[in-house]
């Protein structure tokens, strides 16, 4: 069974049967169907059932953010955001993804030459709990607009959360079967991957799962685009704004209760700054409120399930034994739910756990650099290199950012995801890129067209 347990208090909501052998065969047939009709259709067509979708999101915003504050324990202030800014990507692919998809002429020996760009067929989208309605559309929109049909298979423990958004398809009108939720328990998604109709597979999720997904395709010769885990580092030398600094790590730390790929995880701070900036961070963090996450007031809600809090709660314990300091937090809460207090590490070292390992949760970890190229190199002693940032005078934090071995880095920002721009990593962080132009071309077969008589 897909079972939902409400994070905030341990019970079950909801169970959902899987889907059954017929009834994936029937999922892959429609979808495959489907595929025929979609790909005969215009850059317009499609981008008017983006938008019709998008329409629909944002007609119910409260109604399908809620869904994730029960499921997953998304704070509903940021639940809504989530919602709106899935709304955002369908619109920004329904209005540029035929620039991103036009053909291009490339010079040769040929009268005329060039490349197009044309769809694959069914794409299978395995999505994590974390963000279930922006990693959907993060993986659905720039996949339909480029002619796909998208077959979604998300996390078992959001099985409401994915009904909606496949809902939101048949709310919007969108032509019957281009994207088709599957509901899945983990072990059988192997033979769905296997599937001679699925053509390429786009996973969000851990690095385990990554790896076995990467190796199932890669035995029946399919593309994947693999987003994993991160430790992403958040340098801050002595030059920085370091009241801004403190305020935007602050952020970046707690968003969905620490549960985010892209949060600063490690923070290195250079020694000169360092005990001014661990006291500007416990200032931010102590003021944050964890609670219930359907109260308006509450920052910070409970990690999404037992197992993931007894996990963080050991990374903790290990960081601690190791001889960091804990300023903040650091003790698993009595009472019903999964809550993990707000807890700063600091005086870490790179061989602690804390900064070896994801931590996915509210746990902010400090670590003390001697200079920029400490810094730098205590950034990239990682397996992971999914994002950065860099707190510096912009010029100088530009310099840095090309020496760090991430997917992106944010100068004197906020680390995230923007459908304006690709979004990935690498190292053990994963392979290929979404979003932007870049995130379009993946799921799309590059085709040369050479047209004679030959030149010259």
């Amino acid at each position: 069974m897909l079972t939902a347990i409400d994070p905030s208090n341990g019970e079950t909501l909801h169970e959902f049967a899987p889907a059954s052998a017929e009834q994936v065969e029937r999922i892959l047939a429609d979808g495959e169907t489907a595929y025929r009709d979609w790909r005969q259709t215009s850059f317009a067509q499609r981008a008017e059932v983006l938008r019709k979708a998008a329409n629909v999101m944002r007609d119910d915003v409260d109604r399908l953010a809620i869904l994730m504050t029960e499921e997953m324990g998304k704070p509903i202030k940021e639940a809504r955001g989530e919602v709106e800014k899935a709304a955002w990507c369908a619109e920004h692919y329904a209005e540029h993804a035929e620039q991103y998809l036009a053909t291009e002429t490339l010079a040769s020996d040929a009268h005329h030459s060039y490349v197009s760009y044309e769809p694959l067929g069914v794409i299978l989208g395995i999505l994590p709990w974390n963000a279930p309605f922006w990693l959907a559309f993060r993986y659905c929109a720039p996949t339909l607009m480029a002619g796909n049909v998208c077959v979604m298979k998300h996390d078992p423990h959001v099985p409401a959360c994915a009904q909606a958004i496949a809902d939101v398809f048949v709310r919007a009108g969108a032509p019957q079967n281009i994207f088709l939720n599957l509901p899945l328990e983990t072990p059988a998604v192997e033979a769905v991957i296997r599937d001679p109709r699925v053509q390429a597979v786009s996973f969000t999720g851990s690095e385990k799962g990554g790896a076995a997904v990467a190796s199932i395709a890669a035995s029946e010769i399919k593309h994947s685009v693999l987003e994993l885990g991160g430790s992403d580092p958040a340098i801050v030398l002595a030059d920085a704004d370091l009241e801004t600094a403190a305020d935007t790590l602050t952020l970046s730390r707690i968003i969905n209760a620490g549960q985010s790929c892209i949060a600063a995880k490690r923070i290195i701070v250079e020694a000169p700054v360092y005990d001014q900036m661990v006291e500007l961070l416990t200032e931010r963090l102590a003021k944050l409120k964890l609670g219930d996450p359907r109260e308006e007031s509450t920052d910070i809600g409970p990690i999404a399930r037992a197992d993931l809090r007894d996990n963080l709660h050991r990374q903790v314990n290990d960081t601690l034994s190791a001889g960091a300091r804990c300023v903040l937090g650091g003790e698993l809460p009595s009472g019903p739910g999964f809550y993990y207090p707000v807890t700063l590490l600091t005086n870490v070292t790179e061989s602690m756990c804390g900064a070896r390992e994801e931590t996915f949760g509210p746990v902010a970890v400090v670590m003390k650099a001697q200079d920029e190229a400490d810094a730098i190199r205590i950034a990239n002693n990682t397996p992971y290199g999914l994002a950065a940032a860099v707190w510096s005078d912009a010029k100088r934090g530009e310099a840095i950012a090309a020496q760090l071995e991430t997917g992106q880095v944010a100068v004197n920002g906020i680390v995230k995801t923007d459908p304006r721009l690709p979004s990935g990593g690498i190292k053990r962080s994963g392979m290929g890129r979404e979003l932007g132009p870049h995130g379009i071309r993946e799921f799309v077969n590059a085709k040369q067209v050479w047209v004679g008589p030959k030149q010259g």
